[in-house]
């Protein structure tokens, strides 16, 4: 079985985040806000992310579409503490991969991740770790990895004031399949709140293969904002990403990225 790209497949692990503003009160706008900069808010999203990426394969003549669908639903616990259930379904489409010639549009492999977090105290850190899974739900062979994976993952960051500060990470290692894998996603954010609505986030995606010592790491600088759209807010997400690192044969120079998040705030 062809698996193509190694760490792009694994990349899909990533939290990916969206951190715009909403059309309504001030107080309500500004909390919301927050509460989208932050992964492990309690707030009920349903995000669909559209990745681009180009320059795939050994000529550079590949192309990849990326639909995620990535439902957070948070869970009190009691006791002042929260789980929050953060799933990645991604739908590809790509072109010319693993050779020239070679189309494949279908599922790729899911990310599940939980995230046990205490509820914040005002001005205090925010943070929350638990497990995550890899299941091998790809429907075509380039698509996926065939291969379950298991690991732990963790977040923290700090806000004050508009701004948002912070890092998520997981590391998964392989369970059951013909894959070895043992990687680690580390994803540094910084997003800023205008007073106008919108949010700019500036954050890096670095995966790192230790089996293959391989690493990719694009940077994104995405602008969004809500509006409301039959009284439920709409969160609309767009920017770039640029390659600093790359795997073999894996993405290089610019992509792009753009979204559209459905929000169920309590």
């Amino acid at each position: 079985m062809t698996h193509f790209p190694r760490v792009a497949a694994v990349g899909t692990a990533a939290a990916l985040l969206a951190s715009p503003a909403l059309a309504q009160a001030p107080s309500d706008a500004a909390d919301l806000q927050k509460q989208l900069s932050n992964p492990v808010a309690s707030l009920i999203s349903v995000p669909f992310q559209f990745n681009f990426d180009d320059n795939i394969g050994p000529d550079d003549k590949g192309e990849r579409w990326t639909m995620n669908i990535q439902p957070v639903i948070p869970f009190d616990l009691g006791g002042g503490w929260n789980l929050i259930s953060r799933t990645i379904v991604p739908v590809v489409s790509q072109y010319n991969l693993p050779s020239e010639g070679e189309d494949d549009w279908g599922l790729g492999d899911t990310t599940q991740s939980f995230f046990f977090s205490p509820t914040p105290s005002p001005g205090g850190l925010i943070w929350g770790v638990g497990p995550a899974f890899l299941f091998p739900t790809a429907t075509e062979d380039n698509l996926g990895l065939d291969t379950f994976a298991a690991g732990v993952t963790g977040v923290v960051l700090k806000q004050s004031g508009p701004w948002t500060l912070g890092v998520l990470a997981n590391h998964l290692w392989d369970w059951d399949g013909p894959v070895e894998i043992d990687t680690t996603f580390t994803q540094p954010f910084m997003a800023y709140a205008y007073d106008n609505g919108w949010t700019a986030t500036l954050q890096a995606e670095w995966t790192h293969d230790w089996v293959n010592d391989t690493d990719s790491a694009p940077i994104g600088l995405l602008a969004s904002k809500l509006t409301n759209i039959g009284g439920t807010p709409v969160s609309w997400q767009g920017g770039v990403r640029y390659y600093a690192d790359s795997a073999p044969n894996g993405p290089e120079g610019w992509g792009a990225r753009f979204g559209v998040t459905l929000l169920f705030p309590k």
